[in-house]
Order: structure tokens, then C-alpha cells, then sequence
């Protein structure tokens, strides 16, 4: 097989899902990239990410519970307990999953339909609505995540009722989840909220349409005219092309390449609407066009802390004594599942660096190879902690241990006759291996280690 193909296929992998597996180095040099491609579209038997903590009335939202201090505090820890193990489980699954392709696009939709709650039930719901449609119908995916309560709590719409309309859930609906700015009116977000008036939920997570509590008048939206529900506004704005190219426009953002080829997007919108939505299809078109491996394409995009935590994870074998330490390393990145920044989700590109995470990001090899000590801490943010007690004391604790052990004689025997730099990263013209090498330690081990710790690495 030609560089060629190799470097088709690891370009494949990484935006198709989260980088080289272990398991996948022969499959390189082996496989076709149609072969690869056809491995990642194959779906198996859909299992849900869970916790293995049992669901109580505790794990309610304490925030609005009347109950006393000692039994908020027990809820607290239960709400921290769930939500941790159900950060920690999606990640496994991104990791070790076999359908690569499924959890990077639900990893997109966590991001798109971006939802921050305390309710560890309702962020199990949404995360697993999220992953079983990642590949399936945008509408059925839209449906179930605005009758979801994690988003109907996080944008309000429990409070929106007839003759006191919240706008909140209405307004992001159009310009975050599916049309975007520009292609709606004021009076299309005022009208869009009476027909949302009574969508809500019990407390077992059930959507609920509350009868009494919606607004029966007529109501003009985007052009149309009639007594709508929250379904008719839904169905509206897919009848809405603009849908289909903001929806396309941001795949083509994350998948290929941040600056858009606006031919190129438009003929896949195109598409994308005409199939009624069906996101298998515009992701097959994406990953099996000639442009989309052009060199322009291929390692232009930083990697966001999961990716890169994740392509780590996948390509050494590890075994983690403290899981939960994985937490406090998404969070120094910038980046906890289950807590994205606000309703717009996280942001891309150069985003990710700065002065406080580039360090961290270039020393996680050597850190979690036992190499130097963990020596950054993270920063107090009230907003992801949500009002919870500071990290910093659990943190102090130990986490500076990563407690992980690392399969180094696995790998020693892997790349013996390897050139592990074809491996490991997208782009090598612009690496000087002499600055990689370790001249007194010149062991695959070390090679590996030094290439995970350049820029380039930062790159997929």
C-alpha cells in the first residue's frame, strides 16, 4: 500500500472517529480506505451508556428541592456521583467502541444539542437519545431531543405557558439546533414560543404536553398560519432548506475543514434535505468524496481535549486505576462531558489553546507515562461546578497520581519494524525527528512518548 493510502486511512479514522486503535496499526497498511469506512458505517446492537449507581428520588433536582440541608447534601453527592460515573462510561464507549462512527457523531450532537443539567436521569436520557440517532434521521433526533427534559429544563419551557410565554427554548431551537441566524424574524421566535406552551415532562423523565397550559389561538410562523403546536413548529422549520445548510455547514466545519467550500456544502445540503435528513447518507458522501482526503484537508484541525485524550487512550494500552482522575484532566483541558459552557456548545479550532491548557496538552504523554508529575491544578469555575463543593480539595488529594499503567512491551513489539511516526501523526513535513529523538534513550517507548509531546500530535 502507497503513503498514500496510508495517509487516507489514518485522515479516515480520525475524523470518522477518534483516532488509531491499537488494534487498527496493520489494518493501515492492509485495508482499503473503502474497507475502513465500510468497517466504521457497520452498526451493531445499540447498547446505552449508564451508571451503575441505582436510580432514587435523591437524584432529583436539589436546586428547587424543599428538603432539608442534610438530605440536599445527600442528593448532591448522589446527582455528582451518577453524573461522574456517566462522564466516565461515555468516554470508555468513545474510546473501546467498535462503532467509531456512531460515538464521533454523537460526540458532535452532544456539542450541537449542547444541555448542561444536574439531573444525572436526564443527562442518561439525552446522551442516549443523542447516540442512538447520531446516524439515523436529523428529524427523529431533533423530535426526541426537544421533547427531552434535559433540554426542556435547561432552556425553561417548563416555564413557558399560555399567556406568559418563555422564549428561551423556542429562540434556540432556530438559531443553535437547526436554522440559524438571519432566517428567522422576532415574531417568529414570540409565535414559536406560544406553540411550545405546555411541552414539559414528569419527574420520571416522560415528555408531558400539558393541554391546559397551551396557548389554542392561531399563530403565524415562518409564513404559515394555524392553530401549531410545538410539533407543527418543528416540521416547519425542516420544511425550511436554510435547516439543511446550517446543519451541513457545521458538519463540513467539524468533519473536513473550519474554512467552507461553499460549492461544495451547497451540493451536500442539497442532498441532505432531499433525503429527508438522513445523516448516514451525508456522512457516507462526506467520507467517500475525492475532496475531502485532499491535503488541504488533513491535519488542519486541533484536536479538542476528548480527541485527544481519547486518541491517546486508543493507541496505548492502559489500565486505569483511578478513572474518575480523568475527570479533573477534561476539566484542566476545558472540556467535561456532560458540562459544555453554555447552550452553544463548545467552542473549535484554536479555541482550545492557550496559555494554561498548551502545556498540559503537549506534557500528557509524560505525565500519564509516570515521566513528571501532574503540576497545574484546575481552575475554580463556579459555572461547571454549578455551585458544587471546589475540586481543588479532591485534587490535592491525589490526583496528581494518575495511577496509570501503560502495556509498554505491547508497543515495543508493535512498532519494532515500524516507523512510529507514520502512525501517530497526520502531518510529519514539518517535524524535525532530531528534535523528537532521545539520543540517550533511544527506545520506541521514548519515540513514542516525545512524538505524542509535539504540536504536531495536537493535530488530526
Amino acid at each position: 500500500m502507497t503513503a498514500d493510502s496510508l495517509l487516507k486511512n489514518k485522515h479516515l479514522l480520525w475524523r470518522a472517529g477518534f483516532g488509531v486503535g491499537i488494534h487498527q496499526i496493520d489494518d493501515l497498511k492492509n485495508k482499503s480506505t473503502k474497507t475502513l469506512m465500510a468497517e466504521l458505517l457497520k452498526e451493531n446492537s445499540f447498547s446505552e451508556v449508564t451508571y451503575d449507581t441505582p436510580d432514587t428520588d435523591l437524584a432529583t433536582d436539589y436546586m428547587n428541592s424543599t428538603a432539608p440541608a442534610e438530605k440536599k447534601k445527600e442528593m448532591q453527592r448522589l446527582n455528582r456521583e451518577q453524573n461522574n460515573e456517566l462522564n466516565l462510561n461515555f468516554l470508555n464507549t468513545i474510546v473501546n467502541s467498535k462503532e467509531q462512527m456512531r460515538e464521533k457523531m454523537a460526540f458532535f450532537w452532544h456539542g450541537h444539542f449542547a444541555s448542561r443539567v444536574v439531573n444525572p436521569r436526564f443527562n442518561k436520557q439525552l446522551l442516549n437519545t443523542l447516540r442512538k440517532n447520531a446516524l439515523g434521521s436529523f428529524k427523529d433526533l431533533l423530535f426526541e431531543v426537544s421533547q427531552s427534559p434535559a433540554m426542556l429544563n435547561f432552556l425553561n419551557n417548563q416555564q413557558n405557558k399560555k399567556d406568559h410565554p418563555n422564549e428561551n427554548f423556542a429562540r434556540e431551537v432556530m438559531e443553535l439546533f437547526t436554522m440559524g441566524r438571519g432566517n428567522y424574524t422576532e415574531k417568529d421566535v414570540r409565535e414559536g414560543a406560544r406553540a411550545f406552551t405546555g411541552w414539559s415532562y414528569d419527574k420520571e423523565g416522560n415528555f408531558r404536553e400539558r393541554k391546559n397550559l397551551h396557548d389554542e389561538g392561531s399563530k403565524t410562523f415562518l409564513g404559515k398560519t394555524g392553530n401549531f403546536d410545538g410539533s407543527d413548529v418543528l416540521n416547519i422549520i425542516l420544511e425550511q432548506k436554510a435547516t439543511a445548510q446550517f446543519i451541513t455547514t457545521k458538519i463540513y466545519k467539524f468533519f473536513v475543514n473550519e474554512k467552507v467550500d461553499q460549492d461544495i456544502v451547497n451540493t451536500l445540503s442539497a442532498n441532505f434535505y432531499n433525503s429527508g435528513y438522513d445523516i448516514k447518507k451525508l456522512m457516507t458522501e462526506i467520507f467517500s468524496s475525492t475532496w475531502f482526503y485532499d491535503q488541504k484537508n488533513i491535519g488542519n484541525r486541533i484536536k479538542s481535549p476528548v480527541e485527544l485524550m481519547a486518541g491517546i487512550m486508543r493507541i496505548l494500552p492502559m489500565h486505569i486505576q483511578n478513572p474518575e482522575n480523568l475527570i479533573v484532566y477534561q476539566k484542566l483541558l476545558g472540556q467535561m462531558l456532560l458540562y459544555p459552557p453554555n447552550v452553544a456548545g463548545w467552542p473549535n479550532g484554536k479555541a482550545w489553546i492557550d496559555s494554561s491548557t498548551l502545556m498540559v496538552r503537549l506534557q500528557i504523554p509524560q505525565i500519564w507515562s509516570g515521566l513528571r508529575p501532574l503540576e497545574y491544578s484546575p481552575r475554580q469555575d463556579d459555572d461547571i461546578d454549578m455551585g458544587m463543593k471546589s475540586r481543588e480539595t479532591a485534587f490535592n488529594k491525589g490526583f496528581k497520581n494518575p495511577n496509570i499503567t501503560i502495556d509498554w512491551e505491547r508497543i515495543e513489539k508493535l512498532f519494532a519494524h515500524k516507523n512510529c511516526e507514520e502512525y501517530l501523526l497526520q502531518n510529519t513535513q514539518s517535524l524535525d525527528m532530531n528534535s523528537v529523538r532521545n539520543f540517550s534513550d533511544k527506545s520506541i517507548k521514548m519515540n513514542v512518548i516525545n512524538l505524542m509531546s509535539t504540536p504536531e500530535y495536537q493535530l488530526c
